[in-house]
């Protein structure tokens, strides 16, 4: 069983199967490349491991670390213990794309499994297309679609009879690898994600339509990183909000999800080429990028979402718009310098989710409106109205008058706040 992003062992169907046999060998595969790229998923990878570890142990088994290229340390442990069969779930990318090709080139029999997304990009096609380009046919065309049932937890998961060594622990990981993270990281982990998802669904679902996009409230889930690395079931949890009062809302937001999936697989240079061609003018103003990237933009709104995102590694999805429309429409800088800073730091960042939310803030995506620019000014009187999220995040401003929080120009200089670094000069911003 190669564990990939479904770190967990409620309804994964992949894992199911694989403990059908008479002996089952877990392994989780360490791949420097990825690792390299955001301190803060490998943090919480990390945790995840460690929680799993410990559930699989409860049934019996072991997990097995290693570090390498993950389809071809599969194959070699494989053919080490005497395995028939590997068993893993199917992704969408260029780097799932390779390993699934590194699977069949072995000659070891695998099978990939559903569990990733809540509906399989495969699973729903518009007539005529390969994939769904607009959101809202996507969303109906996945609500009417016929979903799997949730896979049963395995009992146990015996060893087989052979001598398996692990290649490396995860302190060895930690110390070359998830430095420098975000102080106020979240723990990973299916226990920890299960807890949340239940206090979520207990006390919070119900006034996620009204209150998601307030900034300061931070009404929703908090549960993008475990879905992220498959610590909780998307499909449980849909399956579980549609059961709830005002679950549809929420639930749309997974639809969302799985739309980018099915984005993902059939563009799967999502993360480096304009799915839609618009024709952009960029600019390499280092300068501009660096303000940023350090939350010193002088607009307020910018700054609290940009410092949000160093001390937590996440960022509010409203947040996010506002940032990235800021980025990308105000000072026009490239999509994939947001997108490679997002990666950075994002402990919820992924192929799919990342690069098409960048192209539809950017106009370069599946926005049926590629001309929508965020006003950081209007959303910030919309959205944070008292300046509570701005506070919070820009502690220079914690004794500003809330309506020059909206008004950047005005601001008192002794403050220690920097003045606006572009002026807004788009007439159908929102």
């Amino acid at each position: 069983m190669l564990f990939t992003r479904d770190l967990r062992l409620h309804d994964n169907p992949a894992l199911t199967l694989a403990a059908k046999a008479e002996h089952v060998v877990p392994l989780f595969v360490f791949d420097d490349r990825l690792l390299s790229r955001s301190p803060n998923r490998t943090r919480f990878l990390l945790d995840a491991l460690d929680d799993l570890a410990d559930t699989i142990a409860e049934r019996g088994g072991r997990l097995v670390l290693r570090r390498g290229d993950p389809a071809e340390e599969a194959v070699r442990l494989a053919r080490q213990a005497g395995a028939e069969h590997i068993y893993l779930a199917t992704d969408v990318s260029d780097y799932a794309a390779r390993r699934r090709a590194t699977l069949r080139e072995s000659g070891v029999p695998f099978t990939e499994c559903p569990g990733v997304t809540v509906v399989p990009p495969d699973d729903v096609k518009p007539g005529g297309g390969d994939h769904y380009k607009v959101f809202t046919p996507y969303w109906r065309a996945w609500s009417e679609a016929r979903w799997r049932s949730p896979a049963k937890l395995p009992g146990s998961l015996t060893p087989p009879d052979v001598e398996i060594a692990d290649h490396v622990g995860s302190e060895t990981i930690a110390r070359a690898f998830a430095e420098d993270t975000s102080p106020g990281l979240v723990k990973g982990g299916e226990t920890e994600g299960r807890r949340l998802v239940h206090a979520w669904l207990k006390s919070g679902i119900d006034r996620y339509d009204a209150q998601h996009d307030a900034l300061a409230a931070d009404d929703t889930s908090h549960v993008s990183a475990y879905l992220r690395f498959g610590c909780v079931s998307p499909l449980e949890l849909a399956q579980a909000a549609l059961k709830r009062e005002g679950g549809d809302p929420y639930a749309r937001q997974l639809a969302w999800r799985d739309f980018y999936y099915q984005v993902g697989a059939a563009f799967p240079r999502l993360n480096r080429d304009d799915y839609r061609s618009r024709d952009r003018s960029w600019t390499d103003d280092d300068e501009a990028y660096d303000a940023w990237r350090e939350g010193r933009t002088g607009y307020p709104i910018v700054d609290a979402g940009m410092r949000q995102l160093r001390e937590e590694g996440w960022m509010h999805n409203r947040a996010r718009l506002v940032t990235g429309s800021f980025l990308t429409r105000n000072l026009k800088i490239h999509w994939r310098r947001g997108l490679a800073h997002f990666d950075r730091w994002l402990v919820d960042g992924d192929f799919a989710n990342n690069a098409g939310n960048w192209q539809w803030v950017a106009g370069t995506g599946n926005d049926t409106r590629p001309n929508r620019v965020m006003n950081p000014l209007r959303q910030s009187a919309r959205f944070d109205k008292d300046g509570a999220y701005i506070r919070r995040y820009v502690p220079e401003l914690k004794d500003a008058d809330a309506a020059l929080l909206h008004k950047p120009w005005d601001l008192d200089r002794d403050l220690g706040y920097p003045p606006p670094i572009a002026e807004l000069t788009h007439p159908s911003d929102t």
